[in-house]
C-alpha cells in the first residue's frame, strides 16, 4: 500500500508576480495543488481574474510590476508575510543596434533588472526566514548573436545577481530558472506565423525530442520553493536548447 504523499508547500503562501497566464499560471497552479494559498498580480485584469478563478487563488492585484510606487503598495498591503516570490514578469527585447528603441530597451531592463532588485529589497519584510524569490531569466542569449546584444547582456547578469541577494538576503532563498524556448502565449505573440516551424524544428532538434511546456518550468520552480538546500544557483530548464549547433 503506497503512502499517501504530504503535499510540498502545505502551509504555505505563494505569491506570483506576472501570474495571469504561461509560466507564471502553471507555477500558481502546480503550487495550489502541493497545498500553498495563491497570490496573484498581473496587468490584465480580466485575464488576471479568470486565473484566480480557475485556481482559486486567495486574492489578486492588477498592476504593472514596473510601477515600482504601486510594486511597493501592493507588498506594503499584504496580510501577514509570505513563504515564496515567484516572479514571471517582463518580456525579452530582439533588436540590431542601429534599430533599437531606447525606451522600449529601459523597459525590458526594469523587468529583468531593477524589478528582481526592488523585489529583493522588500522582501525582509515580505518573506519568512527560510522561504524564497525565484526570478526567470533566459538560455537562449547566451551565445552572441546579431540583435541579442542586451538581452545576452541581461542573461549573463542575472546569475550573478542571484548569487549577491542570495548572500544579502539569507536565510531567505534566492534562485533563478534559466528556460529556453517554452510554448507560452508570449511565445506565440512574439513568433506570430514562425511559431508552427519552431515547435516543429525544436521537437525535431532538441535531446528530449519534444518542446519545453510551461509545466515543465512549473514543476522546477515549486521544487525550488520547496527544497530548503538550494539558494543562489541558476537552474537550466530548455530541454537541452543550448547544446545545438546554430
Amino acid at each position: 500500500m503506497t503512502t499517501p504523499r504530504e503535499p510540498e508547500l502545505r502551509g504555505q503562501t505563494v505569491v506570483v508576480i506576472g501570474g495571469s497566464a504561461g509560466i507564471g499560471l502553471e507555477t500558481a497552479r502546480r503550487a495550489r495543488a502541493e497545498g500553498a494559498d495563491v497570490i496573484l498580480t498581473g496587468r490584465d485584469t480580466e485575464r488576471l481574474d479568470r486565473a484566480a478563478q480557475e485556481i482559486g487563488a486567495r486574492s489578486t492585484a492588477a498592476f504593472d510590476a514596473t510601477d515600482f510606487d504601486r510594486l511597493r503598495r501592493f507588498f506594503a498591503d499584504l496580510r501577514g508575510p509570505v513563504d515564496h516570490i515567484m516572479v514571471t514578469a517582463g518580456r525579452p527585447y530582439y533588436a540590431p543596434l542601429a534599430e533599437i528603441d531606447f525606451a522600449e530597451a529601459r523597459r525590458v531592463i526594469e523587468g529583468h533588472l531593477w524589478l528582481p532588485l526592488r523585489i529583493a529589497q522588500v522582501a525582509p519584510g515580505v518573506v519568512r526566514p527560510g522561504g524564497s524569490l525565484v526570478f526567470m531569466s533566459g538560455t537562449g542569449a547566451r551565445r552572441p548573436t546579431v540583435g541579442l546584444a542586451l538581452t545576452s547582456a541581461l542573461t549573463a547578469g542575472s546569475p550573478a545577481l542571484t548569487a549577491g541577494l542570495a548572500l544579502e538576503l539569507a536565510p531567505i532563498r534566492v534562485n533563478l530558472i534559466a528556460a529556453g524556448f517554452v510554448d507560452t502565449p508570449l511565445s506565440a505573440e512574439l513568433l506570430g506565423d514562425q511559431l508552427d516551424a519552431r515547435r516543429e524544428q525544436l521537437s525535431a532538434t532538441l535531446p528530449i525530442r519534444r518542446v519545453v511546456q510551461p509545466t515543465d518550468v512549473a514543476a522546477l520552480a515549486v521544487h525550488l520553493m520547496a527544497n530548503t538546500a538550494l539558494t543562489g544557483a541558476t537552474y537550466d530548464v530548455d530541454g537541452g536548447q543550448q547544446l545545438l549547433p546554430r
